[in-house]
């Protein structure tokens, strides 16, 4: 059995996590979206709230939070991570969710682990063996059963969010590269508040200011706890992503499929169609062996992630 870091282990763990915290996240959204007329006035809020969390903790931990400068290669990846990670594709996902169809759009936002290892391959130096491969496919698989693209087209919402899909993707392989540098503290807070302010810029520009003005306590509440949530989620998401391999992260990230189904079929008294419980059960058996993969207890990740470190310093 090869050695694994345990830095890679605590990714790992991280990485679950994050999961977890995705699949309270997407159930809890599935509420509060419902609570703000308009979806983009709701996640722009959201954000917000995470960016003044995420200050807030940065501020509160020990040792001081480095910020490169924004004529150096770092600050310019930290701002790209602003448009391309915080801002762009959150505007272009919930605006071509308004006029996908739903099953379409589920399914093509939850392909981004295989646009992450098609790209971490060639640019992060991240090797697939076997093992890893038959779990992406059983994802694939796995997710194609939860949220099948029944009546697949393109029309223009199902292309705006195939494009936030390959901006976060992009992400994912830019913030892996940062975060050998960077603290995560520093690129959580550059991803938020920095996205954050061109969200409110979009909002100005597009004449939905007047839309704050609607938002109710109710609202407000939502806005406030799925906020919270989502600063944990960007704050796990870089801890996983600065110790374990882009492609590892981003496939453990599926299972929050699950926990959000769990949570909707417990409170909703609903039980999944067999078809469902059967995506279910081939997404979690596709996690635990990315996990075994990764944590070593295969023996198959060691190189993997000494190469894709290496890179990631270059």
């Amino acid at each position: 059995m090869k050695q694994v870091d345990p830095t890679v282990r605590r990714g790992v763990g991280l990485a679950l996590a994050t999961a977890l915290i995705s699949g309270l996240a997407v159930y809890l959204n599935a509420f509060g979206v419902r609570t703000v007329p308009d979806p983009v006035v709701y996640t722009t809020a959201k954000n917000l709230v995470a960016a003044l969390v995420l200050v807030a903790v940065a501020l509160a931990l020990p040792g001081r939070t480095a910020w490169p400068s924004a004529r150096t290669r770092d600050g310019v990846g930290l701002l790209a991570i602003a448009l391309i990670g915080g801002s762009i594709p959150f505007v272009l996902f919930f605006s071509g969710l308004a006029i996908a169809t739903a099953p379409t759009a589920a399914f093509i936002h939850k392909t981004l682990f295989v646009w992450v290892a098609l790209l971490a391959v060639p640019l992060l130096g991240e090797r697939l063996g076997i093992v890893p491969i038959v779990a992406l496919v059983g994802l694939l698989a796995g997710q194609a059963l939860v949220a099948p693209p029944t009546g697949f087209g393109i029309g223009p919402g199902e292309v705006m969010i195939g494009i936030a899909t390959a901006f976060w993707s992009v992400e994912v392989i830019v913030a892996r590269r940062l975060l050998a540098r960077v603290p995560v503290r520093s690129l959580a807070v550059a991803r938020m508040a920095l996205g954050s302010l061109v969200l409110v810029g979009y909002v100005a520009v597009t004449g939905r200011l007047g839309v704050v003005g609607s938002i109710g306590g109710e609202g407000w509440l939502w806005i406030a706890l799925t906020g919270v949530v989502l600063a944990g989620y960007v704050g796990t998401w870089y801890g996983a992503l600065r110790d374990a391999p882009a492609t590892v992260v981003t496939s453990v990230l599926v299972v929050g499929a699950v926990v959000t189904g769990g949570l909707s079929a417990l409170t909703g008294g609903v039980v999944p169609n067999p078809t469902v419980v059967a995506g279910y059960l081939v997404i979690v058996a596709a996690g635990a062996l990315i996990v075994l993969a990764a944590t070593g207890a295969l023996g198959v990740a060691g190189a993997a992630v000494r190469s894709s470190r290496a890179r990631a310093r270059a």
